[in-house]
């Protein structure tokens, strides 16, 4: 059915809505963004990852689908039920996880390849010296410790199935966004976006092109690639039999871009620091590409958002263990009961007390590129009691993050105009008070961070279909989040993060003579 907003006799007129699916890493969700900007109807459920090897790390690209349909339908019944009419689809997704699939059965022909996987970074490796320079000047990153091309390359040449679909024309391939959406528009839509594409490692930035060079460098036939539309073009048209609606699909984006912009990072100096399992700190930078520069590692340059023909780039850094090293200090090691009791007992102490904690329990990646960095726990006496040892686990996290902006504001060689936070672990008011202490800059944890990706796209969406006036507009008529402001001064501050320096040179030192992977 065609959905419609015309007013039906003795029947109230029905409020249009986008509805957003979230296609994450460990689940997928679904909701229905309001005209105010708001989200109900949020339906979640869980996906598996395998880890077949220490370096391997694979989805069911299935379960993938079958999961996001059935919270699309979920959503989508209750948005019904409350006098909701959706008018258009958003979807934003897990960006460099990579799926191959049978055209003509529309069946998986191997498990989805995920963004973590690692089973090739020594073959990668040997790359580095001929690529490097290439790939950071015109995609933004280097070869890296993972590409889903090599992956499908390997397919292609070992897997039975795979080989003999493609020699038959009837293998198809892309990134999670490209399999949702051939799956929604029931086969009729084989594309991608910028903000997808640029973490294969194979998006030319000023272009809006793929890398054939490079992609066939890996062996991947650049006949295979699917088509590259702007993040708000549109992915075609929902099949009616599969969501029983035919709206249009009208923004497809990678998850952090669209946190990006429900954060309010539209304009260059914008920023955000999305707190989950690990930490992703984004920083709009306008029409503007920066390259690397020294002591700044893994701070990338990629798309922040392709309206139409034009570009609005953005820097990402990231750091693995935010979340997943309370997850650690709570359930593997049996320290604290939960997340929240390291917060309650860190606002208890005034200090660490000269205990510190490196967070590196998968490696470094800002400010140096150590993937082969481990974790520690240092200067702990007699005196060092749970609140201390608690404190130090936020800041370790705290000055974790630090090195992330410092790296970002040392690539644009400007300070940062705002920074909007969010992400289950952003909810520690201890932790966002050290945080913007030593960033010294005021924090605003929005209020609704939990639904970022799904707003973030679906504003895109709606602002492409007229539901509000302009991008712009709908992003700053969302409430105003709880703002921390930094108590500390510029000479404690810089005595502090001098400290961290301190501390976690040696384990940079010791994981040093790496070539940088990521």
């Amino acid at each position: 059915m065609t959905p419609s907003t015309t007013p039906v006799r003795g029947r109230t007129p029905r409020r249009p809505g986008v509805l957003a699916v979230d296609e994450g890493t460990t689940g997928t969700r679904a909701g229905v963004v309001r005209q105010d900007g708001s989200v109900a109807h949020v339906v979640y459920r869980p996906i598996g990852v395998d880890h077949p090897d220490h370096d391997s790390v694979e989805q069911d690209a299935a379960e993938i689908w079958t999961a996001t349909l059935a919270v699309c339908r979920e959503a989508l019944a209750a948005a019904e039920a409350g006098g909701v009419e959706v008018t258009a689809v958003a979807l934003s997704s897990q960006r460099a996880t990579a799926v191959l699939w049978d055209r003509a059965s529309g069946a998986p022909l191997a498990p989805a390849v995920v963004w973590q996987d690692r089973r090739y970074a020594g073959e990668l490796l040997a790359l580095e010296a001929d690529w490097d320079a290439d790939l950071l000047a015109r995609t933004g990153r280097p070869v890296g410790s993972r590409s889903p091309f090599l992956w499908a390359a390997r397919q292609i040449a070992a897997n039975p199935r795979v080989r003999d679909a493609a020699e038959d024309g009837r293998l198809l391939f892309g990134t999670v966004d490209t399999w949702l959406a051939w799956n929604l528009t029931g086969g009729t839509t084989y594309a991608t976006t910028p903000t997808n594409a640029c973490s294969t490692g194979g998006y030319l930035l000023r272009e809006h092109a793929w890398h054939t060079d490079w992609i066939e460098r890996l062996g991947f036939p650049a006949d295979l690639l699917p088509e590259l539309r702007s993040d708000d073009e549109g992915m075609g048209v929902t099949d009616a039999s599969v969501l029983g609606m035919a709206v249009p699909i009208a923004a497809s984006m990678g998850d952090q871009h669209a946190a990006l912009i429900a954060l309010g990072g539209l304009d260059a100096g914008d920023a955000m620091c999305m707190y989950g399992t690990g930490t992703f700190a984004d920083a709009a930078t306008g029409t503007e590409i920066y390259p690397p520069v020294p002591g700044a590692d893994g701070v990338l340059a990629q798309v922040g958002r392709r309206e139409g023909d034009t570009t609005q780039f953005s820097l990402e850094a990231y750091c693995s263990t935010t979340g997943s090293a309370l997850r650690w200090f709570c359930e593997d090691l049996g320290f604290f009961q939960t997340p929240a009791e390291i917060s309650e007992l860190a606002a208890k102490a005034d200090s660490s007390g000269g205990a510190w904690f490196v967070p590196a329990l998968a490696g470094v990646r800002t400010p140096e590129w150590r993937p082969r960095a481990t974790a520690a726990l240092s200067g702990l006496t007699l005196a060092t009691g749970r609140a201390q040892l608690a404190r130090s686990v936020l800041e370790g996290i705290a000055h974790s993050v630090c090195d992330l902006v410092d790296g970002v504001t040392a690539t644009t060689g400007a300070p940062l105009r705002r920074i909007r936070v969010g992400g289950g672990v952003a909810g520690s008011d201890t932790l966002m008070q050290i945080q913007s202490d030593l960033i010294g800059l005021p924090l605003e944890r929005v209020a609704d961070s939990a639904t970022a990706s799904l707003r973030g796209t679906a504003y895109l969406a709606g602002a492409r279909q007229g539901l509000w006036p302009s991008l712009q507009t709908i992003v700053e008529a969302q409430p105003i989040g709880r703002v921390f402001l930094p108590a500390l001064g510029p000479a404690e501050r810089d005595g502090r993060r001098a400290e961290w320096r301190t501390v976690l040179a040696p384990h940079l030192a010791g994981a040093a003579g790496e070539h940088q992977t990521g």
